[in-house]
């Protein structure tokens, strides 16, 4: 956590503290505590402090584990399993104790705890800023050290698939199953095995998700389609891994865009326009910029090739057709976003640049890498090469 950052980020609060009732589920609660809570407990920053309050089970773990300046279980409060009354008096005890009269909670904070604490005569306004996503976007070293931990875990998990699909036979006119089809051991080979493959190699490397996607052919058009079915030969194979380390919490992306034999030439009219697209983006990350202005690198690739993106036109269902990337960290997606509207780039940014085209009637391309902003531009974090033909 960004002590400093944070400090100054909530010093200017109208309001004695911020409070947060969340799992480490919810990212801002997982940054601010340092405790990896599986149910929701209280999280309190006052006069530059944090307090945990946590149940008699996890209060030992809370102790050691907690990067907060004190940690407190309910007993302390004189409640351990009473009803929702007096577990919300507890609450507003625990605040006050703290010389807190008024706080100011996260947009999506619960409306029940909220209310309560109203009713027990504590002052409760809502951040509509979100100001700890605004903290969490600018990582420590330590921070980016945990998502290039990640990202390796993430290539070799790439690599894995890319070797599956690679070593895959292509069935024939003459095969039981249907031509053009991708072969394992003469099985064909599906979207679900080769995420069977990437989970496995995110296991083993510390990692895990809970979705991937590897979409061919028609599915890769959807560019949130997770893919389905067997593979074939000559198309696009859209793999796209977003795991999240199991010891840090914390995340990587990254994708890359197969074919196995050479695809139509629209296709790869689309992969080189995607690469250059990339590379003009790349080219704009650089502390003072915006995320609309990296943006609108990617979209001005596309655009000068005649393809549509939503800037020249925000109805089309084909084309460039979503944002050039967003902030990594605890979320998979998190700010800044770089998109129109997207916000000054800062050192320490960790940001995913990703364009792409899609079409059903040809497919679908995008490529991926995963980059740290820095003083002097940026820091390429993925180290894994970019190829469409793989054999």
């Amino acid at each position: 956590m960004n002590r400093t950052r944070l400090d100054e980020t909530l010093a200017d609060l109208d309001a004695d503290g911020y409070l947060l009732d969340a799992s480490q589920e919810d990212a801002n609660q997982l940054y601010l505590s340092g405790f990896t809570g599986p149910d929701p407990f209280l999280t309190l920053y006052a006069d530059g402090e944090v307090h945990v309050l946590v149940s008699g089970l996890e209060y030992g773990r809370a102790k050691s584990e907690a990067t907060a300046d004190t940690v407190e279980r309910h007993a302390d409060y004189d409640y351990e399993y009473g009803g929702r009354e007096a577990r919300d008096d507890m609450y507003a005890a625990f605040v006050r104790d703290k010389g807190v009269e008024s706080v100011s909670m996260p947009p999506r904070g619960p409306v029940g705890t909220a209310d309560a604490l109203r009713e027990r005569g504590v002052e409760v306004s809502v951040d509509t800023d979100d100001r700890l996503q605004a903290v969490r976007a600018v990582k420590t070293d330590e921070e980016v050290d945990a998502i290039r931990e990640a990202q390796a875990a993430n290539e070799a998990a790439m690599r894995a698939a890319e070797d599956l699909i690679a070593g895959a036979d292509v069935a024939g006119e003459g095969d039981d199953a249907e031509a053009g089809v991708l072969l394992r051991d003469g099985d064909p080979l599906t979207s679900e095995r080769v995420t069977e493959e990437i989970e496995v190699t995110l296991l083993r490397h510390g990692c895990a998700l809970d979705e991937t996607i590897v979409a061919g052919g028609e599915q890769a058009a959807d560019p949130h389609d997770r893919g389905s079915g067997p593979l074939r030969a000559n198309e696009a194979i859209i793999v796209d891994i977003f795991p999240r380390s199991k010891a840090t919490k914390y995340n990587a992306d990254m994708t890359r865009t197969f074919s196995v034999g050479e695809p139509d030439e629209t296709l790869r009219e689309w992969y080189d326009l995607t690469e250059r697209a990339l590379e003009a983006a790349l080219d704009a990350v650089e502390p003072g910029a915006t995320g609309a202005d990296v943006h609108a690198a990617a979209c001005e690739v596309y655009e000068e090739a005649g393809e549509p993106t939503f800037r020249t036109d925000p109805e089309t269902e084909t084309g460039f057709i979503h944002s050039t990337g967003h902030g990594i960290g605890l979320d998979v997606h998190e700010s800044p976003r770089l998109a129109s509207g997207g916000e000054e780039l800062e050192p320490g940014h960790v940001i995913t640049v990703e364009p792409g085209l899609y079409d059903p009637a040809v497919g679908g391309v995008r490529i991926e890498d995963l980059v740290v902003v820095t003083e002097g531009g940026y820091e390429n974090l993925t180290d894994y090469p970019r190829k469409l033909v793989v054999d």
